[in-house]
């Protein structure tokens, strides 16, 4: 089992940056392809974007494709979505999911684990 938390949500203007993170504690982190997920107010959760266990492949929306970019630590148990030219429609609670796998998949459905989520909101 693994317990995760975001950090880094925040308001940032449109075009504006943001890095969002998700430590996981627990064991066996890199048993584990990472998620993000976000959803707006009104809509369903959607995927944004997956990386592989050992973080050797990624796989994005298409809405994000371009802009936004997951990575991984497994020194620090942490994923990362780095968000790139931010649009207001990005404005979500974004969530971080896992999912134990084997070594090369990126699920974009069907994850296990779910942290609480953290707000961004792009906006001037």
């Amino acid at each position: 089992q693994v317990q995760l938390v975001e950090s880094g949500g925040g308001l940032v203007q449109p075009g504006g940056s943001l890095r969002i993170s998700c430590a996981a504690s627990g064991r066996s982190f890199t048993s584990y392809a990472m998620g993000w997920f976000r959803q707006a107010a009104g809509k369903e959760r959607e995927f944004v974007a997956g990386v592989s266990r050992t973080g050797g492949g990624t796989r994005y929306a298409d809405s994000v494709k371009g802009r936004f970019t997951i990575s991984r630590d497994n020194g620090k148990n942490t994923v990362y979505l780095q968000m790139n030219s931010l649009k207001p429609e990005d404005t979500a609670v974004y969530f971080c999911a896992a999912k134990p796998t084997s070594a090369l998949a990126i699920p974009t459905i069907g994850y296990d684990y779910w942290g609480q989520g953290t707000q961004v909101t792009v906006s001037s």
